[in-house]
């Protein structure tokens, strides 16, 4: 790589950032994870003998699903039974192997669909089978298949209303495991006694199996009382659907089976490795920011909360950096990840890593005295390259950025309170758009600090 002397900050901030997606990609996470060797299909060192099984059965779902089950398919399609895989651009047919178009966040009826061939292949497996579970991100929204007494529609409406209310995902997921006949460990159950091998890539702050596409094949903590308390939490149990909060009540009574819980036989037969997250993408570009020369540091894998209040918090740390760059002349890369929210009270349009960007712009805006002297940028990007309901993954920030502001008027605090950072930097000029990206480990975010040529 070039010296940094050689290029431009956004130019740093876009290689490192292509670095990290890379570094995730699904092929390349199923090729460094998984080999075939004669009979042998060997997952993260464990070699299991094909022949060992009657039949072999593939779910592949998430945003990843569709790569990560064409990385896997010639590794065991001469044994394959059946498979079901979400992701593709339409649905379709192929011999043994089913694909269906996906949605997100909202599931549709194409979610229903391949929920419900999820949960019939499950539950046709037998005690000598084994089901190859493939999972990522967004996998709660591609298999859809809501309890008896809930329709589609009832369940596109609590998510949504949940989320606009600034719920995290494990409260989210919380709610959509009790609404549902396949997360919290219930396809697990479905294909029980069949032995299920799970390769997931995490979307998860803390790679939660718990909360990874609702933990499909995985114990849950959580309880029907819990999904109650939350929808109150957020002042939804009133305004929710009817069937909604009778299926509720009827668990939270007794007269509906809990989701999986922890020592479950049905879990004896159940392996996870998990094959890629955020952390693997941060070290990636670790390693790429210290061959341009930079001090790198990564701050966490595991941010959470309201991504405005995070903004004004990361920004208030940068304040030794900022000194060290200024008086002893170094050039410092910061780096983190993991998912941040945005409570919704506005009319405008944005994502939580476009807000997150506009917020920390604002925070700059408001003490330009402490970044004088020094150059800057401030980068945040969705992994699967949709911030939110829009076609950008993010947005980044720095010195232009600043004369751009005060170049047309523009005012950052008025497009912060109306929720609509999209439009803000569609203005500006500072989108970043990936397109999808066929992975997801949550949100990237870097943070470049160098001193200003004297």
């Amino acid at each position: 790589m070039p010296d940094l002397p050689s290029l431009d900050l956004k130019e740093i901030a876009r290689r490192l950032g292509q670095v990290a997606l890379g570094a995730v990609r699904p092929e390349r996470l199923v090729a460094e994870n998984v080999a075939r060797d004669g009979r042998n299909l060997v997952i993260g060192g464990q070699k299991l003998n094909l022949d060992d099984f009657g039949k072999v059965a593939m779910i592949s779902t998430g945003k990843a699903g569709l790569l990560l089950a064409e990385a896997m398919l010639p590794l065991v399609e001469d044994r394959l039974e059946a498979a079901v895989i979400t992701g593709s651009q339409e649905y379709l047919e192929k011999g043994k192997i089913s694909y269906f178009p996906a949605a997100h966040p909202l599931p549709d009826e194409w979610s229903l669909r391949a929920g419900s061939k999820a949960y019939e292949l499950a539950l046709s497996l037998s005690e000598r089978d084994l089901l190859l579970l493939l999972i990522s991100g967004g996998g709660s929204a591609h298999l859809c298949l809501p309890e008896e007494g809930i329709s589609l529609e009832d369940k596109r409406q609590v998510t949504e209303l949940l989320m606009k209310a600034g719920a995290d995902i494990r409260e989210l997921n919380t709610v959509r495991k009790h609404l549902s006949r396949i997360k919290g460990g219930r396809l697990a159950r479905a294909g029980w006694p069949a032995r299920v091998f799970n390769l997931i890539v995490s979307d998860v702050v803390g790679n939660d199996l718990e909360s990874i596409a609702s933990g499909p094949t995985w114990h849950d903590s959580t309880t029907f009382e819990q999904a109650i308390s939350i929808l109150k939490k957020y002042a939804l149990w009133e305004t929710c659907p009817e069937g909604i909060r009778r299926v509720l009540e009827e668990g939270q009574a007794g007269l509906r089976e809990e989701t999986v819980k922890k020592g479950d036989r049905v879990l004896e037969k159940v392996k996870p490795v998990i094959i890629g997250d955020n952390l693997r993408a941060l070290y990636a570009a670790k390693e790429a920011a210290r061959q341009f020369g930079l001090e790198t540091v990564i701050l966490t894998s595991e941010d959470q909360g309201e991504a405005r209040e995070v903004a004004r918090d990361y920004m208030g740390k940068l304040g030794e950096f900022r000194r060290k760059a200024r008086e002893q002349n170094r050039t410092f890369c910061l780096l983190a990840g993991g998912e941040l929210t945005v409570t919704v009270r506005g009319q405008g349009l944005g994502g939580r890593n476009t807000e997150f960007v506009l917020a920390c712009l604002l925070e700059v805006l408001n003490n330009e005295e402490d970044f004088q002297g020094i150059d800057w940028l401030v980068m945040s990007l969705a992994s699967d390259g949709r911030d939110g309901p829009t076609d950008s993954a993010g947005a980044w920030a720095g010195p232009e950025i600043l004369e751009k502001v005060r170049a047309t008027g523009i005012s950052p605090q008025s497009y912060l309170e109306n929720n609509d950072s999209y439009r803000f930097f569609q203005e500006i000029g500072s989108l970043l758009k990936t397109g999808p990206t066929g992975t997801n480990v949550m949100d990237l975010r870097l943070f470049l600090l160098a001193p200003r040529p004297k």
